[in-house]
């Protein structure tokens, strides 16, 4: 077992890290704790948090391209990864299997490469084509079973940084990052 900054891991699993190129997330639920706050205007609210965002930025700074595939189309996902510099923002897409066979073709990436993260059943369909596939601490069980590994920290409150800094740690680069979080 590897000893990670969140806890025990699979060799193999820790193993399986160190090559990831590509990781995909949904957003609600994921990046936030999946509840959309509507005001009387229709206008919608999320919450983000900032160490999830300093996560998405280590990784990008160290050549992992991370991209968010969402059934939702939203403004507030738009600005929220544009400033973390997330290159590949899929919103309104049902198929999310489909979204990323694409998103992997352009990129030149294999599924040994691709690590995908979801909360609930849409985002299973990532995990077809993703080698590592990480359920959120409070994920819905069906997609907690088909994950090969679930993390300690719920969607909203720091499960994308838990990822993030053990891809890093696997990769033996976690000490390496500096910069401020968004």
């Amino acid at each position: 077992m590897a000893t990670t900054l969140y806890g025990e891991l699979n060799d193999d699993l820790f193993d399986s890290l160190s090559k990831i190129k590509l990781l995909a997330c949904d957003v609600d639920g994921v990046f936030s704790d999946g509840r959309i706050y509507l005001g009387n205007d229709s206008e919608e609210l999320k919450a983000f948090h900032t160490r999830d965002g300093y996560g998405v930025k280590a990784l990008v700074s160290h050549g992992v391209v991370v991209a968010v595939i969402t059934g939702r189309q939203s403004r507030i996902v738009e600005n929220r990864m544009r400033a973390l510099n997330v290159a590949h923002i899929i919103q309104g897409e049902e198929n999310k299997s489909e979204a990323l066979e694409r998103l992997m073709g352009e990129l030149g990436v294999t599924s040994e490469e691709v690590a995908a993260v979801g909360d609930d059943m849409p985002d299973t369909g990532m995990f077809l084509h993703a080698h590592v596939k990480i359920a959120v601490a409070d994920a819905h069980p069906f997609v907690k079973q088909q994950a090969n590994w679930s993390t300690h920290l719920p969607g909203g409150f720091g499960a994308v940084r838990e990822i993030a800094d053990t891809i890093l740690q696997a990769k033996g680069i976690v000490n390496d990052i500096f910069g401020a979080s968004v």
